[in-house]
């Protein structure tokens, strides 16, 4: 059984890549006619996928591997739905940022700690799901539990091989 899977990738254009209408076309011809192609920012790119298949794996996999057969030399910054503040992981939920920050006050010592805390804090969207799950009194998408999940395996990943890179670490040296 297949599903609809709802997601962004966002890339850096190499400066190479300026025409948009062969990017386009290129990407059609990749398979990627089932994305909603934002070009608005200068030297970046942003498609919106709504990919048929039979898990989240599947879907991301192959629009990453899609994307790169058209455009081998970019560079994804994200793919979405990951990262969130308050207010957007409320409204995916369909409720309001003050009922949602309420669940987060009220429930301090188990809600999941941001992965960023500042003026505007941000979670993994998947932690946030997971944690109103375990409450069991809300009605959750599985297709949304499922893709997040899979797009912070994604952003994790690429983090991970972007700090791996060529640097040579010292013994006893943190690299960062």
């Amino acid at each position: 059984m297949t599903m609809d899977y709802i997601f962004t990738l966002k890339y850096q254009l190499p400066p190479h890549e300026q025409d948009m209408d062969a990017l386009i076309g290129r990407l059609g011809e990749a398979g990627c006619d089932d994305a909603l192609i934002g070009i608005g920012q200068p030297g970046r790119l942003a498609l919106a996928f709504t990919r048929e298949a039979a898990c989240a794996e599947d879907a991301i996999n192959s629009a990453l591997a899609d994307v790169r057969q058209a455009l081998p030399t970019a560079t994804l910054i994200e793919a979405t739905p990951d990262l969130v503040g308050l207010t957007d992981a409320a409204e995916l939920m369909g409720m309001s940022r003050q009922n949602m920050r309420k669940l987060m006050l009220a429930n301090a010592a188990t809600f999941p700690p941001p992965i960023h805390e500042g003026s505007a804090s941000i979670w993994h969207l998947a932690e946030i799901l997971a944690w109103m799950q375990t409450r069991g009194s809300y009605a959750l998408k599985q297709n949304l539990m499922d893709i997040s999940q899979m797009a912070m395996r994604v952003n994790v990943a690429k983090e991970q091989t972007r700090l791996a890179g060529p640097a040579k670490v010292e013994p006893g040296v943190l690299a960062w």
